[in-house]
């Protein structure tokens, strides 16, 4: 293929793992699209057109998505039908993800059972109709989406009106009708479905749906080592290139052959994990030197086939397709059940067993796990949060792909089950009954004596931002630590600010600022009243041993770990593995998730299972060898600390410590020398007194930069130098840089002149202004010295050259930490700054440069973490607390997870056990903290 804007017809199989089974079905037709206006009551108290968020609500699906797809998520109404907890769920995640509009529609009224895992129905609401309750407070997750409730059926001229129909809890009947309008409509059609510890999942996005990203990474890029002159070229990479599987690339800032920098998209054939082959390039220029190399996405087409289409399920060659055979035929055994008795099956499970049998016959099957059956039948009456979470963040992703036309979307059926959830004695048939309270919906499946048990727990949960949010919503509607004696701790130290509102769906915006702990205990309790918890802003290590100490730990349950770095994270087992106390661990990033479950003397602990934290990028790297945008960002960061924090903290401890200087003298001479230099310029030459004085100095600051410091390193390493073994010193990860010269016209020159000189005056007091303009003629006014070399300059090679000259002036230290930058507020010139620093940087050494949100996103160490993986992942995290809770000891009962709901990955496996060491006997053994405090 030699582009991508050539597609190609996707041909899937079926996977299965533990609990999970998918189903690819065969072709049928399609027909085209109509649209009409979205009819029904709007719960936004201000109407609004939707737009992209000017203040960067939705910043993070921008980093997952990109432009490109929000702006087809902005043009997308989408219905969401069934408003017990599974659509309330769905309909939560897709607002927060930013469509155009959202409907939610339901006919029936609340019940008690609603309010096991519909969080935003409350007693007050019961005998009301659902649609209506929950509207108002759907309303508030995104101001830019519109939010409608429609309370009446589902008829044909009603959803003309929408993109993307989904169906929640419906009859069978209504899926087939309602999906053979959409699909005969050109209308995506998703189904979605939980009965107790099981669910479903069903797309149909038509005949002929386009994906123009399957995978949602960014593109492969690599370093170009040479590229032979010959028939096919043969370009060989510095490092592993990655590319397997990718069938075009395109090459920029490549030197000498310049022909492939303008030669589009280029068909490659990989040769080994260094090499791959391109076209005929005897004909062009001899290469010379550098050059990136940049994967192109392949778009793919997907053909499904509408609902009503009987052999759908029909699959062979599966290691497990009996069980995938199993749940399709009791979930259409259950609608037969329902449609004869008017009611979900319980003690008479075997009727159940029966209808499946007989559909199993009339299919053509040959086995079916009637145990499973029965199990199912057992648990259909129940709804539980945690699944409804898994399940609705599954079928919300589905919704997006559907709007986005960006990732794999799921073809077409998808199964799932927890049974393993499941008490291992058998429960009395009066412990399932309806008790006319809200956890009716969780006693169905797992008893009242369960729930007494579940209300007695004490948790600690760390952290709350996306998954703690979304783990506080499922402990609230499960009754975690809400009953008497029981009782959750959450602590986080971190404040609301404006990106975390689309994920962290517990916030609002007259919260930001606010502490997160106590905003989303305040929501747990909104609730659940009877929520028993506690909110601190202690983060969590050996500073706050006092508050979490061996008095603390003993009193606890359990642990839940929602925490963004890797090191909190073995803190926080180390604490677990010492007390004995289960953890449990999510993680996302993207679409991608994890969890990890803890059980003292069962499972291995997290610490030996987990991957370190981020690498540091080597200081000679980044001072004069950047090779990556990566490189060229954490400089800029640097540079913004170093300029306009550091500084200014320089002289403000100057003038109100009269201790300062004596405490500076005592950190060493290079230490020492670089705050005088810096206090020196500050309050003497380089003080600007007026608007002018700050354009000046950003001009010259620019000069220094982009221009004097490259010729100065070119200086003492002209392109042609070479090293001690007669190899070109400019090879490898080492890029030959080339100055820039300032040009007024030029948008990213400018953009570093205003955003540098708007800060400097910041700093002093000094009013700034954003008018080129007037900037462009104050720049006309300053004098800009001549470069001259210095040949005393060293200029460092390694790292350990660096240390080396440290340790001679008595400084091995760094004068700072980093600070992060704030990154929320496009006004403050922050990101401005960063963003052209990080560009003109890269242009010195011919890296691609990168677009400001991309920016935010690297140079702020943004985990990006999206609505509908952190629901997916909060909620698997919550079906082991369930075995928790249980005192489940097999270790066959648990599961850890890898999900990937861009590619429809989704792994649950069995945790490893524990390692055994065998020890001497030591009479006395020191323990060391956090341990034992």
């Amino acid at each position: 293929m030699k582009s991508s804007g050539i597609a190609k017809k996707a041909v899937l199989s079926s996977s299965i793992f533990f609990g999970f089974i998918f189903h690819v079905p065969f072709s049928s037709s399609c027909s085209m699209t109509f649209m009409s206006a979205v009819r029904g009551v709007c719960c936004n108290k201000t109407p609004c057109e939707p737009s992209f968020d000017p203040a960067g609500v939705v910043v993070a699906d921008r980093y997952v998505l990109g432009h490109d797809a929000m702006r087809r998520m902005k043009e997308a109404n989408v219905l969401v039908a069934g408003m017990r907890g599974l659509g309330v769920e769905i309909a939560k995640n897709v607002i927060l993800a930013g469509v155009r509009s959202v409907t939610v529609q339901d006919e029936g009224v609340t019940e008690w059972c609603d309010l096991a895992s519909q969080f935003y129905l409350r007693e007050s609401h019961l005998g009301q109709n659902r649609s209506v309750c929950c509207c108002p407070q759907l309303s508030q997750l995104n101001s830019y989406v519109r939010v409608h409730s429609h309370c009446g059926p589902l008829e044909e001229n009603f959803l003309f009106g929408f993109q993307v129909v989904v169906l929640t809890n419906s009859t069978l009947l209504e899926q087939q009708r309602v999906g053979t309008f959409c699909h005969s409509h050109n209308i995506k059609f998703i189904v979605a479905d939980t009965k107790g510890l099981c669910g479903q999942l069903f797309c149909d996005f038509g005949e002929d749906f386009t994906v123009t990203d399957c995978n949602g990474e960014p593109p492969i890029t690599a370093m170009i080592d040479k590229i032979t002159k010959e028939n096919p070229g043969i370009v060989t990479c510095v490092e592993e290139h990655n590319l397997r599987g990718v069938s075009s690339v395109t090459f920029s800032g490549v030197f000498g052959m310049v022909e492939l920098n303008s030669n589009g998209p280029v068909a490659i054939q990989v040769l080994n994990g260094f090499s791959f082959s391109i076209c005929d390039t005897s004909g062009f220029h001899e290469y010379e030197r550098g050059g990136v190399v940049t994967e192109v996405k392949d778009s793919a087409t997907f053909a499904f086939v509408p609902l009503v289409n009987g052999d759908m399920f029909v699959m062979k060659d599966n290691a497990k397709m009996q069980e995938h055979q199993t749940l399709h035929l009791a979930f259409q055994a259950l609608h037969e059940f329902v449609k004869d008795t008017r009611r979900l099956p319980a003690a008479d499970a075997d009727k159940l067993v029966t209808l499946a049998t007989r559909l199993k016959v009339a299919s053509g099957l040959d086995e079916m796990d009637e145990n499973m059956v029965r199990k199912l039948a057992m648990v259909a009456r129940g709804d539980l949060a945690p699944v409804n979470a898994f399940i609705g963040g599954l079928a919300a992703q589905e919704v997006i792909k559907a709007c986005s036309g960006k990732f794999t979307p799921l073809h077409q059926w998808m199964y799932f089950h927890a049974l393993e959830c499941l008490p291992e004695a058998a429960k009395v048939e009066e412990q399932l009954l309806a008790m006319r309270c809200r956890y009716d919906g969780q006693i169905a499946v797992f008893g009242s004596d369960f729930q007494e048990k579940l209300g007695k727990q004490r948790y600690f949960l760390v952290g709350a931002g996306a998954i703690g949010c979304e783990l506080l919503k499922n402990f609230a509607l499960i009754g975690l630590g809400a009953g008497e004696g029981g009782h959750i701790t959450v602590t986080d130290m971190d404040s609301i600010e404006k990106s975390n509102l689309n994920r962290q769906f517990l916030f609002k915006p007259q919260d930001i600022g606010r502490q997160k702990a106590n905003v989303a205990a305040e929501a747990a309790r909104q609730m659940n009243p009877d929520m028993n918890i506690t909110a601190h802003q202690n983060r969590l290590g050996t500073e706050s041993e006092s508050v979490y100490g061996h008095s603390f730990f003993r009193n606890l349950d359990g642990v839940a770990a929602a925490l963004d770095n890797y090191e909190a994270r073995v803190y926080l087992d180390g604490c677990c593995v010492a007390y004995k106390k289960p953890m449990l661990e999510g993680g996302t990033l993207g679409t991608k998730g994890s969890t990890v479950v803890v059980v003292p003397h069962v499972t291995e602990s997290y610490g030996p299972t987990s991957s370190g934290g981020e690498h540091a990028i080597p200081l000679c790297t980044l001072k004069n060898f950047p090779h990556r945008i990566e490189h060229t960002l954490q400089w800029a960061r640097d540079q913004f600390e170093g300029l306009f924090k550091h500084s200014a903290e320089n002289v403000n401890q100057y003038s109100s410590d009269s201790g300062f200087l004596s405490h500076t003298m005592e950190r060493g001479p290079a230490e020492e020398l670089e705050v005088l230099e810096s206090i020196s310029s500050s309050l003497g030459e380089q003080r600007p007194r007026s608007w002018p004085d700050c354009v000046s100095w950003a001009r010259r600051r620019w000069e220094t930069l982009y221009n004097n410091d490259i010729r100065q390193l070119l200086h003492c390493f002209p392109p042609d130098s070479v090293t001690s073994s007669g190899l070109p010193f400019w090879m490898d990860m080492k890029r030959c840089p080339h100055p820039l010269t300032f040009d007024p016209n030029n948008t990213t020159h400018m953009d570093y002149v205003v955003a540098a000189a708007n800060l400097y005056g910041q700093i002093y007091g000094i009013e700034g202004t954003r008018d080129c303009a007037a900037i462009r003629a104050a720049l006309e006014e300053v004098h800009v010295p001549e470069f001259t070399p210095k040949s005393s300059v060293k200029i460092h090679v390694t790292d350990e050259e660096m240390k080396g000259e440290e340790a001679k002036d008595g400084n091995s230290e760094v004068l700072c930490s980093t600070v992060p930058v704030e990154r929320d507020d496009d006004s403050n010139f922050h990101m401005d700054y960063i963003v052209a620093a990080s560009n003109l940087r890269a242009e010195n050494y011919d890296i691609p440069t990168t677009d400001k949100h991309k920016s935010k996103l690297i140079a702020g160490r943004i985990m990006p973490a999206i609505a509908t993986t952190t629901a997916a992942i909060a909620g698997l995290m919550c079906l082991e607390l369930y075995k928790l809770v249980q005192g489940h000891r097999r270790i066959e009962s648990y599961r850890s997870s890898f999900l990937n709901l861009a590619i429809q990955t989704y792994s649950l496996f069995i945790p490893s056990k524990p390692r055994l060491f065998t020890v001497s006997y030591y009479p006395q053994c020191p323990i060391k903290r956090p341990y034992y405090t």
